[in-house]
């Protein structure tokens, strides 16, 4: 099989054209680039969740041998429900300089600009292998890529480091803050609202469970940002807790039973601040919110989970990872961002990582999301000199 070789834009419009919501599989985007893959005589490995919906892509050019530089992007979207789009936002349009189009911003421009290069990468007998690593489900948790990272280490041949194309201005990103969210059930006993000390209101005790959030909240925006750290750099300068969702009672007459409530925290990188937060949480339930849960409710309590857990990325200083995109880049120092991504957990399994893409991220989650065509132009030029470097 061969293939007709495609521009970046061409490219793009193609991946663009895929509705790949989180919510829906992303099947069919993975086996198009799977057999365009093929077509140049390389060979996708794929792993699967669980029902066999969604799969994650990762393929190599270049020599089957460790080390190496793996080029990661999600190819999942953000919902558009709701969004006042000017056009279709599965069907890319050009306008004063601009592609719009879901996932152009957020990622599927890197992924495309990549796949778009691979004549060159063939061309040049690579001495060093390039990889490529596509997640499913990162929008709604990094779900998706740990599956493929467990297939890499099993394959004992390890990366030498990431570059996650999340969209950066195709500047150098070591640091990003962790994101944890959490599913708290509270149970208490239903009754008549003539008589509330006859029952234990769900929904009281998980205003006493929100205002303790709210207090701890308080205290870490107070923290100084620790010297010799990036935490300065980061707006808002230390980790946080928001709460996004609380859901309880049936009528305004029934004591509710039950209460839920989804909150997350995002902290700093290098802090024990997620765990922290949990435990201290779990401790103020214990003492002071389920005991009077349990006198009324024998299932009486405050329940949680963990529902996403996105490790921070770390800076580190002696990262290859970093000094390599800083030397493709051209830039002379790394910077941090404020949203999460796959390269925490990439850094958590020994493979150091760093965030550089093209596109702006206050373009993306949007209607008219779009990616300015200079930012193509500039990821172009970058993946061009890792391919040289890839083949010295």
């Amino acid at each position: 099989m061969t293939v007709r070789a495609l521009s970046s834009r061409d490219m793009i419009e193609r991946l663009v054209a895929f509705d790949t919501t989180s919510a829906k599989s992303n099947l069919s985007l993975i086996a198009h680039v799977a057999d365009y893959l093929a077509g140049y005589g390389v060979t996708a490995h794929l792993t699967h969740n669980e029902d066999g919906t969604k799969a994650n892509l990762y393929a190599t050019i270049g020599p089957d041998n460790a080390g190496g530089v793996v080029l990661s992007g999600h190819t999942d979207v953000v919902p558009v429900l709701g969004q006042n789009w000017s056009s279709d936002p599965f069907a890319m349009v050009e306008r004063d300089g601009k592609l719009f189009g879901r996932g152009t911003a957020d990622m599927k421009s890197f992924i495309a600009v990549a796949l778009a290069l691979v004549p060159e990468m063939i061309g040049v007998q690579l001495e060093t292998p390039i990889h490529f690593a596509l997640s499913y489900d990162e929008e709604v948790g990094c779900f998706g890529v740990g599956r493929m990272i467990d297939h890499i280490r099993k394959s004992g041949l390890l990366p030498r480091l990431v570059i996650v194309g999340e969209p950066t201005g195709m500047k150098v990103a070591n640091a990003h803050k962790g994101a944890y969210v959490f599913h708290t059930r509270i149970v208490g006993r239903e009754g008549h609202s003539s008589a509330p000390h006859r029952g234990a209101s769900a929904v009281l005790a998980a205003a006493e469970m929100v205002r303790f959030l709210a207090a701890l909240s308080d205290e870490l925006a107070l923290r100084a940002p620790r010297p010799g750290t990036p935490d300065g750099d980061f707006d808002p300068p230390h980790t946080t807790i928001s709460i996004g969702r609380i859901e309880g009672g049936t009528a305004f007459n029934i004591i509710p039973k039950e209460c839920a409530l989804l909150w997350e925290c995002r902290p700093l990188p290098g802090t024990d601040d997620g765990r922290e937060i949990l435990r201290r949480f779990e401790e103020h339930a214990a003492r002071h919110v389920a005991p009077a849960l349990r006198d009324k409710a024998a299932d009486g309590g405050v329940f949680t989970e963990i529902g996403v857990s996105c490790p921070p990325l770390t800076p580190d200083r002696h990262s290859p990872a970093e000094a390599l995109a800083l030397a493709l880049s051209g830039e002379n120092a790394t910077r941090v961002v404020a949203f999460g991504s796959e390269a925490g957990l990439f850094q958590e399994a020994g493979i150091p990582a760093v965030l550089c893409g093209p596109g702006n991220i206050t373009q993306a989650h949007q209607a008219d999301e779009f990616i300015a065509i200079e930012q193509i132009t500039a990821c172009e030029r970058f993946l061009r000199r890792l391919i040289r470097h890839c083949a010295a």
